[in-house]
């Protein structure tokens, strides 16, 4: 007899809890409440999972119960597949708690939390080397996500003006905007919000799985309010050419006169290339580089909750976009998406500022380019991976045999393929080719009952028939946990290579039993309301529903 696919868990539990002698509809025991054995110690009575208690309980049980649940989530120290950063030193920790209750929107309230948030703007755009630090403008956010958005409606809005201003329509054929199909769904957020037509740029391997500048060129035309160029994909960790897409779109403006701007999504890597490869061309040293963002709760070394957009001038961030506020005491300035934010992460990042300083930055992200580097070079030569990403191979004629074996410094990053430090991986083709059976995917599922979390995920668009896993090397992922992680992976990739072992006969099995049944549970093209749900991935790996 077949087992049924749909049972439901809370269901289980009700039926097999131990029942009382004299059964009553208000005393029964109910799986859709949170019951714990040693909860009676604070006088609690099972507590519902669905719907606010008629009476609450004690700080210490409700601390207790949620406690608990939360033991089933994953370590943050083990977790792989994040970019954000989940450490941060004790006397930062102590300074957010001190400020936890602040809203960063009440500057009047609040007028020296405002003053740092103002310093954290200038630094960024020093660092970024914005043309003055002192017209740069700028603001925290919750995260890039946000800062994304206002960077694109900034675009948007002074593309529509010209178009005003030259008697154009606004409306047909409407906005445009170029990115490359391995952008982070964010930027397509943006797209599809604020009603602007995505234009997505295939990717390739000659593309370094990135976007191609001159296939980008393709696509660009009167209506593109601009060009987001991506400083580090969130798939291999590749920094986007944004120089050559400048130089590209130079070009364009010589020959049309249009000017088509070029908003950096420096998620992670504006946190990165300034400290790590400072000769690198990609900020606003580049006049045609408007805006960039980034994301102080990743390599920006803060707990999540915090991101930072800059425009170079006050020129590109249109007047209609800015709030004048008067109810809060005094006249105030807003323009994001958010109005109310905590003011505790603004104020860590502060701290990190102050506390690293230029060479300690440059210190952590030097550390995290060696312990990728130790990981993929372990990867590749265990004959069982080829690794995707770029940051351990050497730019072309700069580290050879002869030079290493002359006592050539390994650790000159300037040596290196610029890039996060992330290290994307696949299966190598001779170990596809001896062992067909074996999936992919079953590496994150082995390495997750270990303690690990390591995605496995197809490519962007035309690359989707590549699945790839990924290791995102943070401060905390330290040279010893590389080395467990390698035992980790060898383990488990020798274990599934054993015609005799669980692992193996699992994978077999249920690659058979699944592949005449492979579409069910899945939604039919065309299945969805409109033309997104069901249908061909928009693009990101982030599916439209």
């Amino acid at each position: 007899m077949a087992l049924s696919r749909h049972i439901k868990p809370e269901h289980l539990l009700q039926e097999s809890q131990d029942k009382k002698s004299h059964l009553h509809a208000l005393t029964k025991t109910d799986s859709n409440k949170i019951v714990h054995s040693y909860a009676s110690r604070y006088g609690t009575a099972p507590i519902p999972k669905y719907h606010i208690p008629s009476k609450g309980t004690s700080a210490d049980s409700a601390y207790q119960i949620i406690h608990d649940e939360l033991s089933l989530d994953g370590t943050p120290l083990l977790n792989l597949a994040s970019f954000v950063h989940t450490y941060m030193n004790p006397a930062c920790d102590k300074l957010m708690h001190e400020n936890m209750s602040k809203n960063l929107i009440d500057q009047d309230e609040y007028p020296m939390t405002q003053i740092i948030h103002e310093r954290c703007i200038s630094i960024l755009a020093d660092l970024w080397h914005a043309p003055s630090t002192h017209q740069a403008i700028g603001t925290a956010t919750t995260g890039s996500s946000e800062a994304i958005q206002l960077g694109g409606l900034a675009m948007k809005r002074i593309w529509q003006e010209k178009r005003k201003a030259a008697g154009k329509s606004i409306h047909e054929p409407g906005p445009n905007i170029v990115m490359g199909a391995n952008a982070q769904v964010a930027l397509e957020k943006f797209a599809r919000y604020f009603e602007v037509e995505c234009r997505l740029v295939p990717i390739s391997v000659e593309s370094k799985y990135r976007l191609d500048p001159k296939k980008a060129m393709e696509y660009v035309d009167e209506n593109t309010i601009g060009v987001y160029v991506i400083l580090g994909s969130t798939y291999t960790g590749h920094y986007e050419p944004v120089k050559e897409m400048s130089d590209l779109l130079d070009e364009y403006e010589k020959k049309t006169g249009i000017f088509v701007p070029i908003h950096v999504d420096g998620a992670s890597g504006a946190f990165v290339a300034p400290f790590a490869t400072p000769k690198l061309e990609w900020d606003f040293k580049l006049p045609r580089v408007v805006s960039i963002n980034t994301s102080g709760h990743k390599f920006g070394l803060v707990y999540v909750g915090v991101g930072w957009i800059i425009w170079r001038d006050k020129a590109h961030l249109p007047k209609d976009l800015i709030f004048e506020l008067h109810y809060l005491g005094s006249v105030e300035y807003s323009f994001s998406l958010n109005f109310s934010r905590p003011a505790a992460p603004i104020i860590a990042q502060y701290f990190n500022l102050l506390h690293l300083g230029f060479e300690g930055y440059r210190a952590i992200a030097l550390d995290d380019f060696k312990n990728a580097r130790l990981l993929s070079r372990a990867l590749e030569k265990s004959g069982y991976f080829y690794v995707l990403s770029d940051i351990h191979r050497s730019l072309e004629g700069l580290v050879n045999t002869a030079k290493v074996a002359s006592g050539y410094d390994q650790e000159d990053i300037e040596s290196y393929q610029p890039g996060l430090p992330v290290v994307a991986f696949r299966f190598s083709d001779d170990f596809q080719a001896e062992y067909p059976d074996i999936q992919q995917k079953w590496i994150q599922t082995l390495l997750r009952a270990k303690g690990w979390i390591v995605p496995n995920y197809e490519l962007a668009p035309d690359l989707e028939k590549v699945e790839i896993l990924r290791v995102v090397v943070r401060e905390n992922m330290a040279e010893a946990l590389i080395d467990k992680l390698i035992c980790d992976l060898m383990e488990i990739t020798e274990d599934l290579c054993k015609k005799d072992s669980p692992t193996h006969s699992l994978d077999i099995l249920g690659h058979h039993l699944t592949s005449h049944r492979k579409h069910q549970g899945k939604m039919e093209k065309g299945s969805g309301t409109g033309n997104t749900c069901g249908d061909k991935n928009s693009g990101t790996y982030a599916k439209a529903c």
